[in-house]
Order: C-alpha cells, then sequence, then structure tokens
C-alpha cells in the first residue's frame, strides 16, 4: 500500500510536535509509513526546539514508503513557514492550505493511500481570506476542482467506544432550527450507513437517531421537530432498508447498554455528538470524513497553541488517527473495526 500524506496542520500549534515526536517513536506506537507535507527547513528548526534528533529527508511521494524506516519524509510546499510555536502568522494559512490541497492532489493522483489531516486554527485561515467553514468543506471543494464531481462530505467522530455524526455541525444553537431538516438527516443517514457498509465492513449498520429536543419531544409537548423532522427522516431511513431507530432522547442513548445497541449515533447538533465521545474517548477519538472518494483522518484535538513547542503535546490521538486511516483505506478488503 502507498504511505499515507499527513498534512502539516497549523505549523504554529502541535501538529508539527506530533509528526516529529511520532516518527521518532516509531517503532514503539507501530505506526504506517507517511510523508508530511511541510516545508523541510521549518521542520529541522522545530525538531531541534523539541531536542529530538529526527533526519529529515525531501522525497517525492513515491519515494516516501522506502525512506521511512531511515528519515522523516517530507514532500515540500512552496511556502517558506516561519510561525514560531503558539504564535501564528502570515506564513500561517498558506502553508496549512498548502499542504492540504497537495496531501489530496496525491490521494487523488494514487501516490497517497490515504489523506491524514494535523489541526489548523480556523480563526487563522479566516483571517486570510478562507472561504470554507472547517477542513471537511474544503475537502469537497478540492475534489470538485479535481473530479468536477459534487459531493456533502459528514464528519464521524470514531472511537472503539463510541461512534457519533453530528447532522449539523458548526452552526449556533439558534441556527440549528432553522437549518435542521428531514432531508438533510436523511442523506447524512445514507452517507454513514454506505461508508460503515464499505471501509467499516459492517454488514448492516445499525444506526440510533438522537431526538432535537428533551425527551425527544415528549410526544410533541416539548417541540415538534422530533415528530415532524426526525422520525419522518428515520422512516424513509427504514424505508431504504437502513437499520435505523429514533428519535431517542440524547439523554439515555450514550451509558454502555445503550452504546452496544447501535454502530453510530447521528447527533442532531455539534456539542450532542462531540461531548459524549470526548467524555469517553478524549485521548484517541479520530475524526473521519465520510463520503469521499478517498479516506480522510484527523486527530480530534486543536492546535493547542498554549503547549506547542514545548513536547508536552499528547500524540495518542494522531496515532490513532494514522492507523485508522491504514485500515479504512483496505477499501478492497474491509476489516471490522473493534480497536484503534
Amino acid at each position: 500500500m502507498q504511505p499515507l500524506a499527513l498534512t502539516l496542520g497549523e505549523p504554529a500549534g502541535i501538529g508539527p510536535d506530533l509528526a516529529l515526536e511520532i516518527w521518532h517513536r516509531r517503532c514503539e506506537f507501530g505506526v504506517p509509513a507517511f510523508y508530511l507535507v511541510a516545508d523541510p527547513s521549518f521542520l529541522g528548526r522545530r525538531a531541534a526546539q523539541l531536542g529530538l534528533d529526527v533526519p529529515i529527508a525531501t522525497v517525492s511521494p513515491q519515494s516516501a514508503g522506502a525512506t521511512f524506516s531511515s528519515a522523516l519524509p517530507v514532500v515540500r510546499i512552496d511556502v517558506a513557514v516561519s510561525a514560531e510555536p503558539g504564535r501564528p502568522d502570515r506564513s500561517s494559512a498558506p502553508a496549512a492550505i498548502a499542504s492540504i490541497r497537495r496531501a489530496v492532489g496525491d490521494v487523488i493522483a494514487g501516490t497517497a493511500a490515504a489523506v491524514v489531516t494535523n489541526p489548523v486554527a480556523k480563526n487563522v485561515l479566516y483571517n486570510s481570506g478562507f472561504a470554507e467553514p472547517g477542513h471537511t468543506e474544503f475537502l469537497a471543494k478540492l475534489v470538485h476542482e479535481a473530479t468536477g464531481r459534487s459531493l456533502r462530505p459528514v464528519m464521524m467522530l470514531w472511537s472503539p467506544e463510541l461512534a457519533v455524526v453530528p447532522v449539523t455541525i458548526h452552526l449556533p444553537l439558534k441556527e440549528v432550527f432553522e437549518q435542521l431538516s428531514t432531508e438533510l438527516v436523511v442523506e447524512t443517514g445514507r452517507i454513514v450507513a454506505q461508508d460503515l457498509a464499505k471501509r467499516f465492513g459492517l454488514a448492516r449498520p445499525r444506526l440510533a437517531v438522537a431526538g432535537l429536543n428533551p425527551h425527544a419531544g415528549e410526544g410533541g409537548a416539548l417541540g415538534e421537530e422530533d415528530r415532524n423532522i426526525v422520525a419522518a427522516a428515520v422512516a424513509r431511513l427504514i424505508a431504504d432498508g437502513i437499520d435505523a431507530r429514533g428519535p431517542i432522547p440524547a439523554d439515555s442513548m450514550f451509558h454502555e447498554r445503550a452504546r452496544a445497541t447501535y454502530d453510530a449515533a447521528l447527533c442532531m447538533y455539534h456539542d450532542q455528538a462531540l461531548i459524549p465521545i470526548k467524555t469517553l474517548a478524549f485521548d484517541h477519538a479520530v475524526n473521519v470524513t465520510l463520503g469521499l472518494p478517498f479516506v480522510r483522518t484527523s486527530p480530534d484535538h486543536g492546535t493547542a497553541f498554549d503547549i506547542a513547542g514545548s513536547g508536552r503535546a499528547d500524540p495518542k490521538s494522531l496515532v490513532a488517527a494514522l492507523r485508522l486511516a491504514t485500515r479504512l483505506a483496505e477499501a478492497d478488503n474491509p476489516v471490522p473495526l473493534a480497536t484503534p
């Protein structure tokens, strides 16, 4: 299999620290071969700041796999990175964007098995004129630019304990009621079921669909959205042959016995999904983008500017993202996933 393409992420954050640390401890972690899409000179400086003896080799994607055992393979971007730990500068956004563009181009060209993205700082990107809400939407744009295909990717947070999908993502809570629709829930559920079968090897994925309001609306007493939107969507998913049930009161669907009855939980808004998985799997949950023509994973944490360059960043989530990306990229012979 081809190596994984790992993006730089926000250069002033912990992404570069984690990439260097993981390569340095590659045998201990047992990670698959990857290359980092970055500025090699910048990485050399960061390695020195961290006190890590990491030889860096500027390579093409095709030679990254053969290089990985002896040096960290780096595919060069045409952006000189000057950002210091914890201090984004004018090079931050161009470097992060260039890294994502190259990694996606490589996986579409077949020279990378999958894309693993380090965290970006959305406010830094927005201040540079970045138009998309985040990674997920930008990936869809890049696929459209490269192939002409329009798609709607879906964000899933996965761990051995729990997998969750927010149907609406980065919206103020007051806008969730305006944006949520039966069609959106149905479209999300179809994509989740399809990718759980195709990439995760689940013959008949089980979806639990959370209610929007307390007690899933209490029969309309606490809001009509669960009856008119969510229940209608579940009925359509069932009609499609998908094993779905709901709306389920969100306060009773994340304990251990409940989690054993489904493979993924569809949640109606961001925090309804992310609070339970970050409670259960804060250090090793992985962000997986469903609905793309390639595999993309990411650690489920942010840039952590406060500890960048200190050597204190925990690599567990990025290690899990690298391992999961490799397993999902085996699309021709998917294996049910039970461990990160």
